[in-house]
């Protein structure tokens, strides 16, 4: 038996400049954060041949093409197995669809996996890059690179994304009284909407081909510079005031961003301390998410009550393998 678990993720600034239709031509630029919060594949050897599947449905099939799921389809087919003799069983510390990035979390660590039990090494820069090839290119899914990179790597990052499809992973280094700082000064809550992300993230691509959609790109990556900036020197006022113009840019780029709803959420937090805020992910539901230093938690909740308060710490190591049985492969 073979565990990993890859770590899901807040995404601080610079959102949709990973998509390659914006960094293609200009480059993107994302700050990214790993949280304790996890996506966990359990993996090994059935008694019979066969592929067996348990996730919020169970398949059992004999082979790669019959798999309905198809994430772990393709991870399959990728890696061109001819012994199907596999049990996967995957598990989510917190629901897909709400904007924490778990569909990358769920490739890297089931990538991971499976190099893993076939005894390849797996380099944290080729897990996200193989992980990107199997979203993005083989299944032809809208989305960007930053979640299969932050979760492949843990930590606190600042992401360049290249026109030549190269990307640049460097650790944001600030003090650790600062780090401190931004870990308590964050407050996510879950709103209770879950959705797809497929359908705004293609609204936001077809509109960047227009001046409008390409201007507002072009502000978050800026915005995602002064991010780093602030951190590094240390200045978390002007992390939140940062954050507060990101999303502000943000939810112009596509139709279900927001709506009516978060709008009204993210105004009484703004008026009970907060100092800037998104909601997580492509938009559209989630969790929202609000940077307001600490003594402020206790009122924004009060103003929230219908939202729940989910406590996160930040988590510095990406997938990984916590648990391995060496007679599984014997």
């Amino acid at each position: 038996m073979l565990i990993t678990r890859s770590p899901l993720r807040i995404s601080l600034g610079g959102g949709g400049t990973d998509l390659p239709s914006y960094y293609r031509d200009h480059g993107g630029y994302v700050i990214s954060a790993a949280i304790d919060k996890y996506v966990w594949v359990t993996l090994t050897r059935p008694f019979v041949p066969g592929i067996y599947l348990k996730y919020s449905k169970i398949e059992n099939v004999d082979e790669i093409g019959q798999i309905e799921h198809p994430i772990v389809r393709e991870a399959l087919a990728m890696m061109g197995l001819t012994e199907l003799q596999h049990e996967i069983t995957t598990l989510a510390d917190i629901p897909a669809g709400t904007g924490l990035g778990s569909s990358g979390s769920f490739t890297t660590a089931l990538l991971k996996a499976l190099y893993s039990f076939e005894r390849r090494l797996l380099l944290p820069g080729d897990l996200a890059r193989l992980a990107c090839e199997l979203e993005i290119d083989r299944l032809g899914r809208p989305v960007g690179k930053q979640d299969q990179y932050i979760a492949a790597y843990g930590g606190l990052q600042y992401i360049q994304f290249n026109p030549d499809g190269s990307v640049f992973v460097d650790p944001i280094v600030c003090e650790a009284a600062t780090r401190g700082t931004l870990e308590s000064s964050i407050l996510l809550l879950y709103t209770g909407l879950t959705r797809s992300a497929d359908p705004i993230l293609a609204e936001q691509r077809d509109n960047m081909r227009g001046g409008h959609g390409r201007d507002g790109m072009r502000r978050m990556a800026r915005l995602a510079s002064e991010l780093k900036t602030a951190l590094v020197s240390n200045d978390l006022q002007a992390c939140g005031e940062v954050l507060h113009e990101s999303w502000m840019v943000k939810r112009s780029m596509a139709s279900g961003v927001s709506n009516p709803q978060i709008d009204e959420w993210y105004e009484r937090a703004r008026a009970n301390g907060a100092l800037g805020g998104k909601i997580s992910g492509a938009g559209g539901g989630g969790f929202l998410m609000l940077f307001a230093p600490p003594h402020a938690h206790g009122s924004i909740c009060r103003a929230l009550p219908e939202l729940r308060p989910v406590p996160i710490r930040l988590e510095p190591q990406g997938s990984k393998i916590i648990y391995i049985e060496e007679s599984a492969r014997d």
